[in-house]
């Protein structure tokens, strides 16, 4: 059973890895690319979208990694589990406190009603998720080492 939680627990974390540097390094500079209302639109809807499925896949993950922790205590690797749980937790709080705000901001603009100050409001967002990205590799490369 701890074997099937271990796996199930780095494919998710894996996967959620995967569409983050996805949304950093492939689809920002896609979107960033393209003309002003589009670019903002763009950012918006992904906004609403990821920003829905997101939050539950940080927080899964992380009380997946919690259960590994616990059920595996007595396993070799249970601190590199407990340390990736540590990175999550980070990513968490730094989501909630530092990119979520944004997140929240860019989800509801238009060309019309966006600030005069958004693209320095998405590139704040884009340099926080790119620390974020690193935090939650850092998790998935613990676990995977832990795993092995």
């Amino acid at each position: 059973m701890l074997n099937t939680l271990e796996v199930a627990t780095t494919v998710i974390v894996g996967v959620m890895v995967g569409v983050e540097f996805s949304v950093a390094f492939v689809m920002n500079p896609i979107l960033n690319a393209l003309p002003e209302d589009s670019r903002q639109l763009g950012h918006a809807h992904g906004g609403r979208m990821l920003g829905a499925v997101m939050p539950v896949w940080y927080i899964g993950s992380l009380a997946l990694v919690a259960v590994w922790a616990v059920a595996g205590r007595h396993h070799p690797g249970t601190g590199l589990v407990v340390t990736a749980g540590a990175l999550l937790l980070l990513s968490v709080v730094m989501s909630i406190l530092l990119l979520v705000p944004i997140n929240n901001r860019n989800r509801t603009w238009t060309p019309e009603n966006r600030p005069a100050d958004w693209k320095q409001q998405i590139q704040r967002w884009e340099r926080l998720h790119h620390v974020r990205v690193a935090v939650i590799i850092a998790a998935f490369t613990l676990l995977v080492a832990a795993l092995v």
